[in-house]
């Protein structure tokens, strides 16, 4: 897959980053050179070969998943400049 100068201009203006024209032609070489090494990538053959989660061999953490309040509620709203009722208060918005 090759990256053509229209796709660098619409990766750039998704991404919101301000490319020049004198740009686009080194970043079309860089795209088009990572492309190549993930297709090169590709490539290789992983079967039999366990996903990893780290470089070192380790058992990933596993808490039971339960919905709680947090039970921070007084340790948040101490953060929060206006406060009623446990509720942040907020300046009115909408008319």
């Amino acid at each position: 897959m090759a990256v053509d100068q229209a796709t660098v201009r619409h990766i750039a203006h998704l991404a919101r980053i301000a490319v020049s024209d004198g740009e686009i032609a080194g970043l079309q070489h860089e795209l088009n050179a990572i492309l190549s090494f993930v297709e090169e990538l590709n490539e290789v053959d992983v079967s039999g070969i366990e996903p990893m989660t780290s470089v070192t061999p380790m058992r990933m953490k596993l808490r039971p998943d339960v919905v709680t309040d947090g039970g921070m509620t007084d340790a948040i709203l101490a953060n929060a400049p206006a406060t009623e009722d446990h509720f942040f208060l907020v300046p009115k918005v909408v008319e």
